[in-house]
């Protein structure tokens, strides 16, 4: 029920790939009641960006989507964002200066057919 996925305009070899997904594991349980055991990694690489009007750098953009029917605190996702961008920045060779984070809640998340 939470989702992470990682555009980039660079390559994400399959090793960097294994180190994120690690990277992320350990990061989502920081949102109370996420584990890695339900958590899905997604990679989209040599995505075409612009940022700042800029794609002669590399940069990023990940999405983090969660199933939650209450609020999450504006701390917690301060925190994983402080966990994400280094793990992306450090595999990927991207200026954390160039990597967005975005949240997304849902109150209905669909799995196995059926809905949460």
């Amino acid at each position: 029920m939470p989702v992470i996925r990682v555009h980039a305009s660079t390559a994400i070899p399959r090793e960097a790939q294994l180190a994120l997904k690690r990277s992320f594991g350990d990061a989502i349980a920081t949102v109370p009641g996420k584990s890695e055991q339900w958590l899905m990694c997604t990679f989209d690489e040599q995505a075409p960006m612009f940022f700042a009007g800029d794609d002669t750098q590399p940069c990023a953009l990940i999405e983090v989507s969660v199933f939650a029917r209450a609020q999450i605190a504006a701390e917690v996702w301060e925190e994983l964002t402080g966990l994400l961008t280094p793990a992306v920045s450090e595999e990927l060779g991207i200026d954390p200066a160039r990597i967005y984070v975005e949240y997304r809640t849902a109150a209905h998340f669909g799995w196995n057919g059926s809905n949460f």
